[in-house]
């Protein structure tokens, strides 16, 4: 089964807690705080896997989890980091934020390698915390939590022509002329459910690939028929033959056919419909009524676009086809998709507000990624951890904010999932 689509859920792993410790030595009757670090947690890659070229094993398995960083422990020792998790897909994959739709990588060279969901940083110990002040720090920081999205995985083919055109043009048959290929081929709409890839044979100059995309009909763009399951592997390509019959065996006009096509084209994607075409006529040896080519060849003018007439029954014109289009490749650059940029992970805390306060009718709800942050650092039993927690949230501008917001003495304050009561 050829499968091109897939909707996952992966999360990077958790990064592990620091330790609350204090060094137990003999004849030392108070040691200093000795908590390790927590451990990095797992990232989650991405790698081509040269063998695979189909995304069949992800309708079977949808959830992936880096493991998660060990907590820090006693005598300053950090815990273990958790092992990236790597996800293997064939070459031509795209990786998508399922949410925003946008891209996150192109994995279209071999031995590509792409980091998508980075692992959460590891807690500070409590050996962090010590001041002059604070000398036995009875809190540690939380591990962060790992990055977790839906990501939709596309492979589109890696093809440098494409074959395009109505259902029954005879593309599958050039694609069986040309090369080792052997789709099967018969007269009726919708043979091909799936594109079949070939290399061209090197009697017609420098060998390229080919894929007979299924064919489209009028509507695909809106996803009639399997359409816009189809177009997706005609972005990759750097060149299309747009067959076109002429034999009017089905009765469809050849000129009205080329727009119906294009039409489709420039509604999925208008750079895709600016791709450079070659308009290939198909089944002149049992072509009725000249005419018919005539129409299309004096299109072809118009559009200053080069056309072919060939037979792929019986052979007639395959190969200058086959050696113009080996040429013409050559002039073609190769189709990016996705742009290289190097950039660095933004943690939420950028991301987002660091608080929120909401007044409610009987509290002031604070809440937002620095709270949280925060909260995972503090042990609200320990006094001294309560005074680093009041401190904190006068340096982030919580304090300031509630004022500001109207709050008064003995009103209740909700930090994340603590109420607390306001004094001035």
């Amino acid at each position: 089964m050829f499968t091109d689509y897939a909707k996952i859920y992966a999360k990077a792993g958790n990064g592990g807690n620091g330790a609350i410790s204090f060094r137990r030595e003999k004849y030392i009757a108070a040691g200093g705080p000795d908590g390790g670090d927590g451990g990095k947690g797992g990232d989650i890659y991405f790698i081509v896997n040269p063998d695979a070229n189909t995304l069949i094993d992800f309708r079977y398995k949808k959830k992936f989890k880096a493991q998660n960083g060990n907590n820090g422990e006693g005598a300053r020792k950090s815990g273990k980091s958790g092992e990236d998790l790597y996800i293997k897909v064939p070459i031509g994959t795209i990786i998508k934020d399922a949410k925003t739709g946008a891209i996150l990588a192109d994995l279209s060279e071999k031995g590509q390698k792409e980091l998508i969901l980075h692992g959460g940083k590891g807690g500070k110990g409590n050996s962090h915390f010590a001041t002059s002040t604070r000398q036995a720090p009875r809190f540690a920081g939380g591990g962060e939590e790992g990055e977790e999205k839906e990501l939709i995985l596309e492979l589109k083919l890696l093809a440098d022509v494409g074959l395009i055109g109505f259902p029954s043009v005879g593309k599958s048959t050039i694609l069986s002329v040309v090369t080792a290929a052997r789709p099967k081929i018969a007269d009726y709409h919708f043979t091909t459910l799936e594109p079949n890839l070939g290399v061209v044979k090197p009697e017609y100059g420098d060998s390229f690939v080919i894929a007979d995309i299924p064919g489209l009909i009028e509507g695909a763009s809106a996803g009639a028929g399997l359409g816009t399951q189809f177009l997706r592997h005609i972005e990759r390509t750097r060149l299309l033959l747009h067959v076109i019959d002429v034999s009017a065996s089905e009765g469809r006009d050849p000129v009205e056919d080329f727009y119906v096509i294009n039409k489709e084209l420039k509604e999925y994607s208008p750079k895709l419909a600016q791709r450079k075409q070659i308009i290939v006529a198909n089944k002149i040896d049992s072509m009725q009524d000249s005419s018919l080519y005539e129409k299309l060849e004096k299109l072809a003018k118009e559009k200053n676009m080069e056309i072919y007439k060939i037979s792929a029954a019986t052979g007639e014109g395959i190969k200058e086809l086959m050696v113009a289009v080996s040429k013409i490749l050559k002039t073609l650059p190769k189709e990016v998709l996705v742009e290289k940029t190097q950039t660095e992970k933004v943690y939420k805390l950028k991301e987002e507000e660091p608080f929120t306060i909401k007044k409610e009718p009987d509290m002031y709800v604070v809440d937002g990624p620095a709270i949280r942050e925060l909260m995972r650092k503090v042990n609200m039993e320990d006094n001294e951890s309560l005074y680093y927690f009041q401190k904190k949230l006068n340096e982030l501008g919580v304090n300031q904010k509630l004022k500001e917001a109207g709050v008064k003495e003995g009103d209740t304050v909700k930090v994340y999932d603590y109420l607390l009561e306001w004094e001035d």
